[in-house]
């Protein structure tokens, strides 16, 4: 593998956004209905991805040319020490071979996590093995999904 690092560019909406479909939809799916998973790919389109890009540091993981992880990390809602980790997705041809480690990696070597108290993640049922892996845990010592069917999972980089 060839793996290099950027930041999103506009023109990488259309293929982020079949990753996180092909994503959804093949990994996902052992643990959300069909339905569930097509509200997410019909919310989670090209526009949103170029939004999500000017409001967080968002980045893109290529395997030569092509892009086979995403990940995010911006802003706790306005908050100037608190931030959240977004849209973390690795291609399925791909897991399992440390991208997803490389994504958090780069996340938390990323200015807005040198500066954060503490990082907040909202993962999915499919993902919460991985991330407890990576050090984040259940805030509030959640132990079920929330009413959108996820985690909010928590790390304090300072403490």
């Amino acid at each position: 593998m060839n793996l290099k690092t950027r930041f999103f560019k506009n023109a990488d909406a259309t293929p982020v956004a079949d990753l996180v479909a092909k994503t959804l939809m093949t990994t996902n799916i052992h643990d959300y209905s069909k339905e569930y998973l097509q509200n997410d790919i019909d919310r989670l389109n090209e526009n949103f991805f170029i939004q999500k890009a000017q409001q967080t540091h968002f980045y893109v993981f290529l395997n030569d040319k092509t892009i086979i992880g995403v990940g995010a990390i911006g802003p706790y809602w306005d908050s100037k020490t608190e931030f959240s980790l977004f849209n973390i997705f690795v291609d399925p041809d791909y897991q399992g071979l440390g991208v997803g480690r490389l994504i958090i990696k780069t996340l938390e070597n990323d200015a807005y996590f040198k500066v954060a108290t503490r990082v907040e993640i909202p993962a999915s049922i499919t993902a919460l093995k991985f991330y407890k892996k990576m050090g984040y845990y259940p805030k509030n010592k959640q132990n079920v999904p929330d009413s959108e069917g996820l985690f909010r999972l928590e790390k304090y980089p300072k403490s």
